[in-house]
């Protein structure tokens, strides 16, 4: 099956009076229907910058974007980076939803829950506004809300933080898109709600057969509900694999250090944790090798001080499983058991 959504060496810029922000750069990766892409790393890696471009959302003003976002629509396929406005605005809700990180500033707080809803469904539908509450009801329902028939009249304050996201899921939901983008859709939730959203999620993709991109700093979040990752670091994918090779055979240093740094329930009692030391660069003036080799522990491994001079290309180091980085697959090896 071919993919959905294909974006294509995509690379967002930012001018700015100290310079140019490239926020994203040449940026590739696919995802198909049923399928879910996570797409991970810190703060500032180009995580919702890529997305957002995706989803035409970006100021054309102030933003200089290149490369490819192609949908495989029914209709044919569709480049949302060079579509006019118009053609990308029709596409949005319909064809392609997007959950934000904060439910609370998404949703606005002076017009109740249904009349968001009806809103997002009345955009690409002529019925009136009796049929789109009706189907507001009906996503309510189908998200997990109890009583929907009242809590359509109510407003976002009435609502808890798990409910509201759920509304938010309803609304990106209701004119069943094909391709869902979810950037960080647990933040800020307990534990117990997380669960219940990513349990909602799965359930919704099976139910409507989307294509969903996890956007999450969250590796639990990950290995919950993905079934590929994309790792970004400075800006680029570093790693691309299967879910099972990321946690288990990871090819990237980066990985690995998020990876250490997570707490494990096998590990010693009294054993620290091993964050990654160092900061992540500067997105104005970003070094010409490695972006990650001041904070990697084996970048005096490959020889010619190659990590801090060249920029390592993204290469298949085994089956279907990509990495940037200079060393070999034995090195890889090495690190990653650490004998």
């Amino acid at each position: 099956m071919s993919a959905f959504l294909e974006v294509n060496n995509l690379s967002v810029k930012f001018p700015t009076p100290d310079g140019v922000v490239e926020a994203v750069s040449e940026v590739s990766y696919s995802v198909k229907l049923g399928e879910t892409l996570a797409i991970v790393g810190e703060s500032g890696s180009g995580k919702s910058v890529s997305n957002l471009a995706v989803m035409g959302l970006h100021n054309p003003n102030s933003t200089i974007i290149s490369g490819s976002a192609m949908l495989n629509l029914p209709s044919g396929p569709i480049d949302v980076v060079s579509a006019s406005t118009e053609s990308v605005r029709k596409l949005r809700g319909s064809s392609m939803a997007m959950i934000f990180q904060d439910p609370m500033s998404a949703l606005h707080p002076y017009y109740s829950i249904g009349d968001q809803i009806y809103e997002a469904w009345q955009v690409h539908h002529k019925g009136n506004k009796k049929e789109g509450i009706k189907r507001a009801i009906e996503m309510l329902e189908l998200v997990g809300i109890p009583d929907p028939n009242k809590r359509v009249n109510d407003y976002p304050h009435q609502f808890s933080g798990g409910m509201r996201q759920r509304v938010m899921i309803a609304m990106a939901l209701i004119n069943n898109p094909s391709l869902l983008i979810a950037d960080e859709p647990t933040t800020a939730l307990d534990v117990t709600v997380q669960a219940q959203i990513l349990e909602l999620i799965k359930n919704l993709q099976k139910e409507f057969n989307m294509a969903i991109i996890l956007i999450t700093h969250d590796l639990g979040v990950v290995a919950e509900i993905a079934d590929r990752v994309s790792v970004m670091y400075g800006g680029r994918i570093v790693e691309d694999a299967k879910i099972d090779d990321i946690f288990y055979k990871s090819d990237h240093p980066y990985t690995l250090g998020l990876l250490n740094s997570l707490p494990r329930v096998d590990s010693e009692i009294n054993q620290r944790l091993q964050a990654i030391p160092g900061q992540p660069p500067s997105l104005i003036n970003l070094p010409v090798g490695c972006a990650f080799a001041t904070r990697c522990s084996f970048n005096s491994i490959p020889a010619d001080n190659i990590c801090k001079t060249t920029l390592p290309d993204l290469v298949e180091k085994t089956a279907v499983h990509y990495s940037r980085c200079h060393l070999s697959s034995s090195q890889l090896i090495t690190a990653r058991t650490g004998a």
